[in-house]
């Protein structure tokens, strides 16, 4: 009996070994109780150290122990554990050590916390907003929080702009770039500027009226021509070499005097010929390469660096914050001509990511759910002309009749609404009143500017056709005066009051279309070119932040 008990309890703790290590251990002493407790596996000095000291026990109790409870040690249980654990804590199995292992678990490890940036956006009238953006934040990202925190209307021309007062320069910020970057290369006195620009990618939509024939040739051609249909996908494809050539006058360092180079811009770089218009390669200098610079616009004008024209611009490397020595400043001879060095500079650098950008807007308009889209073009599509003059009302099926009567509703909405004051009430003063101040509230008008002012503010947005506004004139205080861009020139058109049975009219050729205010008159030119060189398309704006 006793010979059968011992071989039972034997069993068991060949069993426990088996447990314990994954395999069996082959014991070739199995009466020999004394060996069964030091072979646990696993339990090294450390476990046998946090294992409080068992009582002596007694010769006839010492076969017993093999049936007692034992720790079974975790197989999947790290080693570093035990040298982490505190000594005055027992040995726990962990039933799910996957979980507590800092560097394999998921779901356990430390979150990383995105690191937000405080970025401050100043708007044209002065005013700043402080924005707190993470690292990856895009311009167009920033434009678009601006615009909604400013309830400005969205039509994708916000851009932010770069703005080196110290240095005199300026640059559109590109919609892709990452704003805290570029903020990490200004100086302290540098700022972002919040404004339109609606030349931002007018390139992709009239490209010929950006790059001039006699301005860009392409390498791989023999004669050096390029078909007009193939100018910007020979920019955006990487493998075509498409150049932009021209005489542009350089600053020498550290002097007023400039040098009137021929150059040629390279997807490499920026070169000058040392010999007349040669384009050998040993007669080429590189002047800057486009990777790590940017191309700003000189807004000192001509005096500060005695520029022999007003059409300036800059090479500022990325890196450079207030040291004029390392800029490359340029003068072109015509505005259409600096146009064409600095979008062929944005497209040689950027390539294709540009076009990307420039999509995105169709993109998300042609993503839209119906749902989403603007109450005003639903309702349109549901309006019928109706006819109210009997006891019932008719839809109107005539398409002439629906025309007539449309009309007919405008005079009288006209008529009443000049008897109305701005508050909405009946008026009792002159029935004009209205006619005289409703333009001010108006985004294009901007009432007592200077034409200077007028014209910086065109060429800062951008000297697309069609950019207007509207301002007080100078020279006749009850005239004002409409300042348009068209093929990148600067017009003004003054417009003239003239009495008519006793009531104001608004006119700006000579009396022979008169409207009852300037909101009527611009809603016209916008349809209708008339006397002016393009229709009015984009109106000069200013927002407060």
């Amino acid at each position: 009996m006793n010979s059968s008990m011992e071989s039972v309890y034997s069993t068991q703790a060949d069993t426990a070994l088996l447990l314990n290590n994954g395999h069996a251990h082959h014991h070739h002493h199995h009466h020999h109780p004394q060996h069964v407790h030091p072979s646990y596996p696993g339990h090294g000095q450390a476990q046998r150290r946090h294992t409080p000291p068992l009582p002596p026990i007694s010769p006839s109790r010492e076969r017993l122990r093999h049936s007692q409870p034992m720790h079974i040690q975790a197989i999947r249980c790290l080693k570093e554990e035990h040298h982490k654990r505190p000594a005055s804590l027992p040995a726990i199995p962990n039933p799910f050590p996957e979980l507590c292992s800092p560097t394999g678990s998921p779901i356990l490890s430390p979150i990383q916390i995105a690191e937000n940036y405080i970025v401050k956006v100043w708007s044209e009238d002065g005013a700043g907003k402080v924005v707190e953006i993470p690292a990856d934040m895009t311009a167009r990202d920033v434009c678009q929080l601006l615009v909604y925190k400013s309830h400005c209307l969205d039509d994708n021309a916000w851009t932010l702009v770069e703005h080196h007062p110290g240095l005199g320069l300026e640059r559109c910020l590109e919609d892709h770039e990452l704003v805290v970057q570029v903020q990490a290369s200004m100086s302290s006195d540098s700022k972002f500027l919040f404004r339109k620009n609606y030349a931002k990618y007018e390139f992709f939509r009239n490209p010929l009226n950006f790059f001039p024939e006699q301005m860009v040739a392409w390498c791989q051609e023999s004669d050096g021509s390029i078909p007009p249909s193939q100018l910007l996908q020979n920019f955006l494809n990487s493998s075509s070499c498409p150049e932009i050539q021209g005489y542009l006058y350089l600053k020498e360092p550290g002097r007023k005097s400039w040098k009137k180079l021929y150059m040629f811009l390279r997807r490499s770089g920026l070169y000058f010929s040392t010999k007349g218009t040669s384009k050998e390669p040993r007669h080429l200098q590189l002047l800057s390469d486009l990777e790590d610079s940017n191309i700003f616009t000189i807004i000192t004008g001509r005096k500060p660096h005695n520029a022999p024209t007003d059409y300036q611009l800059c090479i500022k490397p990325s890196k450079v914050t207030s040291d004029c020595k390392e800029l490359k400043m340029l003068c072109a001879e015509d505005e259409q001509s600096r146009t064409c060095w600095m979008t062929a500079f944005r497209l040689l650098k950027y390539g294709i990511i540009l076009y990307q950008s420039y999509n995105i807007p169709h993109q998300r308009k042609s993503n839209l759910p119906p749902f989403t889209a603007p109450v005003r073009s639903v309702s349109e599509n549901s309006l019928v002309a109706m006819d109210f003059s009997g006891r019932t009302g008719r839809v109107i099926d005539n398409p002439v009749e629906a025309q007539s009567a449309a009309v007919e509703e405008g005079q009288t909405w006209r008529k009443r609404s000049q008897r109305m004051n701005v508050l909405g009430s009946p008026s009792p003063l002159h029935p004009s009143s209205l006619s005289t101040v409703i333009h001010r509230t108006q985004v294009w008008f901007h009432g007592r500017i200077m034409r200077e002012e007028a014209h910086k503010m065109i060429i800062q947005q951008g000297q697309v056709d069609g950019l207007f506004l509207l301002r007080d004139s100078q020279s006749n205080p009850k005239a004002f005066v409409l300042t348009l861009c068209h093929h990148q020139k600067i017009k003004h058109f003054q417009i003239l009051p003239c009495e008519e049975d006793g009531q104001v009219f608004f006119s700006l050729d000579d009396g022979t279309t008169k409207f009852t205010d300037l909101i009527h008159l611009v809603e016209f030119y916008q349809l209708n070119r008339g006397v002016l060189p393009c229709k009015l398309k984009h109106p000069c704006t200013t927002v407060a932040l």
